[in-house]
């Protein structure tokens, strides 16, 4: 198998955990805006993680106002990411977790994993 990490010499983050599918983290991204920049906070679950080299990412679902859901996707070796803060770990038995697309309001909350 080829290491396309080394190829492009891509480094990964430190400031990004191992993540999960079900856990609940918080996003912390650098954004432009005219010659400024500042950090946005995106906090929600990890339904999808994708690892493929320099182009794994991540999906977050969070619930906006009016239970509209937001999914935004990440990727993980973006400089943009400043920090991804792991908040719990959901207990989950799947890879890629779309069936909260259809769910809301406490049907959308998975349970706590202790380990």
């Amino acid at each position: 198998m080829i290491d396309l990490n080394k190829n492009f010499g891509v480094e990964a983050n430190p400031n990004i955990p191992e993540l999960r599918p079900g856990d609940t983290v918080s996003v912390h991204v650098r954004i432009k805006e005219g010659g400024r920049e500042r950090i946005q906070e995106f906090k929600g679950t990890v339904i999808r993680l994708r690892k493929g080299g320099n182009n794994a990412n991540f999906t977050v679902r969070r619930t906006a106002s009016n239970g509209i859901g937001v999914e935004r996707t990440f990727l993980l070796h973006s400089p943009r990411l400043d920090k991804v803060v792991v908040e719990r770990h959901g207990r989950v038995r799947r890879a890629q977790l779309y069936f909260l697309r259809g769910r809301t309001g406490k049907r959308a909350n998975l349970k706590q994993k202790f380990e």
